[in-house]
């Protein structure tokens, strides 16, 4: 998969987003250790201090995804995508999170963003029986691309149990180059039937502030986009997802997300995005419209990689 075309695209994307100061950050509730630099550079660091979180991000956005061993530790604990909010070009997050409060504003951002057992940011599951199937945590990782101008790892989920009878499991490839807001996902889902499968790609509904926020949704796209409720000082969470409009089967909800459908062929892997903001972060997104703009024009490449 090294040397894909659709990485080199994925690198070469240039930034559309507007360059708007923020304005009224949260109260500093202390400062991090200082950076090694203050250029704009991407990361992904395995957290062995913190049950193996996964973070990853670049000079617009930042996330993270949760490990095997934060099961027993913080129950209920699941597959979704965690999102944060930055204001700085350079990798915080680590420090951030070793600061043992990663909740708290200290100057360059922080995890507001409360995924549960949610699919977050774009976390997957299967359809079936009018009920979504999710994976627990990862468990195991390989990082390919540290950081520089790309994130780049892959992460295997263990099989799990789709209603009575079948067993699906999962290994999905993120990329997160520099000037974007999109992670690209590379999902293989592989069973023990041959059976088409039905992906459902979730944005969680009530991960900040009160209530479900506001969803665009666009087919012609294969975008979903939601503007999170207002949540005190903290601002909002912006989330989107894109898949490939010729996949999608249906889009619909469940009781805790946003749902888009998508055919699936077990063992064939498919690629969609997800894309994260915060309105008092990097980006200028100050309002829905903005936001939904650049979500729905961001050029993306639906190709799989080649073997």
């Amino acid at each position: 998969m090294k040397g894909s075309v659709a990485l080199a695209l994925l690198l070469a994307l240039p930034s559309v987003a507007q360059e708007v100061e923020p304005a009224g950050l949260p109260a500093a509730a202390g400062s991090l250790p200082a950076p090694d630099s203050h250029e704009a550079q991407a990361a992904v660091v395995q957290a062995g201090y913190r049950f193996d979180d996964l973070l990853w991000e670049n000079d617009r956005t930042a996330h993270r995804i949760y490990a095997r061993a934060l099961e027993a530790a913080e129950p209920p604990s699941g597959s979704g995508v965690d999102s944060w909010g930055k204001n700085v070009r350079w990798p915080f997050a680590d420090r951030q999170l070793r600061s043992g409060d990663q909740h708290s504003y200290r100057g360059e951002g922080l995890d507001f963003y409360n995924v549960g057992t949610t699919r977050g940011a774009g976390g997957l599951g299967i359809w079936q029986d009018n009920k979504l199937w999710t994976s627990r945590n990862y468990v195991r990782s390989r990082i390919l691309s540290a950081g520089g101008k790309v994130a780049d790892f892959e992460v295997d989920y263990a099989p799990w149990p789709v209603n009575v009878g079948r067993t699906v499991w999962e290994t999905r490839r993120f990329t997160l180059p520099l000037g974007t807001h999109f992670t690209r996902m590379v999902s293989t889902i592989a069973s023990n039937s041959p059976a088409p499968l039905l992906v459902g790609i979730g944005i969680g509904k009530r991960t900040t502030g009160q209530g479900a926020g506001e969803l665009t949704v666009d087919r012609s796209k294969g975008l979903l986009s939601w503007w999170g409720p207002e949540d005190g000082d903290h601002g909002r969470m912006a989330i989107a997802i894109r898949v490939d409009p010729a996949a999608i089967a249906e889009v619909r909800d469940d009781a805790d997300n946003h749902l888009v459908l998508l055919r699936v062929t077990p063992g064939t892997p498919f690629v969609y995005y997800s894309g994260s903001a915060w309105t008092k972060g990097q980006g200028g997104f100050r309002t829905r419209a903005a936001w939904d703009a650049y979500a729905a024009r961001e050029t993306l490449d639906f190709r799989p990689p080649k073997a």
